[in-house]
């Protein structure tokens, strides 16, 4: 049994508003407004060598894997969402180009307080000192219960949170992930470690009902797996540890059921080479057959080249997904 020195119901919250926070919505990165993106000076000057040669890769497989109306399954960690490219991913989600969104659990903290606030990110060494890190009340709140009602309905916690933020209204919804893949009809599940989010330290906090979300989330991602042989995409942003494990079990389990999950891309994007996602995204998915892809830079300068890229290369929108199996139910 627990200590009985933490009782979470004892816990002492601060409104989100009046919390201090180190992102704001006002410095995000906003969508190309036109339906191309000029890159005529600056793709031909990056040569055709090295990670040049393999930008040009990534972005002609998933070009190829939209024609063929293979998946392309985009993870991320939640930097991405602090450096402020949620608008970029959610732009590729409308031009068709991502089918399915993974991330992490403090994805969800990030995504919340912007769609809630416009205001996210707090200074951890500073408010480490008084215990008051991570205790939002909103926050708590609001995401533990949407894990809660996931659990209930069998719906996955990324699907049952971008709703709950729609149908909230959240003031800045249009910048939240997972509000808007939910409107768009596109799997996003959410992929968690017990301990590791601010969220297990509310009283909301339901063990056994985020487990049992997270692992209905786990199924689904591993059912897109499942389709991205001969031609699929998987691209992993800025996550080191949960994505590269969670696609490492999702491609074993499709594998083992004969689903031939082969002569695909990968690709990892972060800061520095990590070995989790050197091994499990780029190298040990790819040895036999397709292409492992690793590229090193600041996600809020790699990213918006890779959007502008795909844009400038198929500026049409490919055909949104038809979103069945963001509400796939698992028992």
């Amino acid at each position: 049994m627990p200590n009985k020195r933490i009782d979470l119901a004892k816990i002492s919250t601060v409104p989100l508003c009046t919390r201090p926070s180190k992102v704001n919505k006002n410095l995000f990165s906003r969508p190309v407004n036109k339906k191309t993106v000029s890159l005529s000076d600056l793709w031909p000057a990056i040569p055709n060598i090295l990670a040049g040669k393999s930008i040009r890769n990534l972005v002609q497989s998933i070009v190829r894997a939209r024609s063929k109306n293979k998946p392309v399954l985009f993870a991320f960690g939640a930097h991405v969402i602090k450096c402020g490219l949620s608008p970029l991913i959610i732009d590729l989600c409308k031009r068709g180009f991502i089918t399915h969104l993974a991330t992490n659990g403090a994805s969800t903290v990030h995504d919340f307080e912007l769609a809630y606030a416009g205001i996210t990110s707090e200074d951890v060494a500073v408010r480490l000192q008084d215990g008051t890190f991570g205790m939002a009340k909103e926050t708590g709140q609001f995401v533990n219960n949407a894990a809660n009602m996931a659990a209930i309905e069998n719906t996955g916690v990324g699907y049952a949170l971008g709703r709950e933020i729609e149908r909230k209204k959240l003031p800045n919804r249009s910048i939240s992930i997972f509000a808007q893949a939910y409107k768009l009809g596109i799997t996003t599940t959410v992929h968690v470690a017990v301990g590791t989010d601010i969220l297990s330290q509310h009283p909301q906090y339901d063990g056994a009902a985020w487990g049992k979300a997270s692992y209905g989330d786990f199924l689904r991602f591993a059912e897109t797996v499942s389709f991205m042989g001969n031609g699929g995409v998987m691209i992993n942003f800025g996550s080191a540890v949960i994505i590269p494990e969670v696609f490492l079990k999702a491609l074993t389990v499709a594998k083992n059921l004969g689903y031939g999950v082969n002569n695909i891309t990968t690709a990892n994007f972060d800061m520095i080479r990590q070995y989790r996602p050197q091994e499990n995204i780029v190298y040990r998915p790819t040895i036999k057959s397709g292409q492992g892809l690793n590229f090193i830079g600041q996600h809020e300068i790699m990213l918006p080249l890779l959007y502008c890229a795909l844009i400038d290369t198929a500026p049409h929108q490919f055909p949104l997904p038809r979103g069945e199996r963001t509400k796939v139910r698992v028992k």
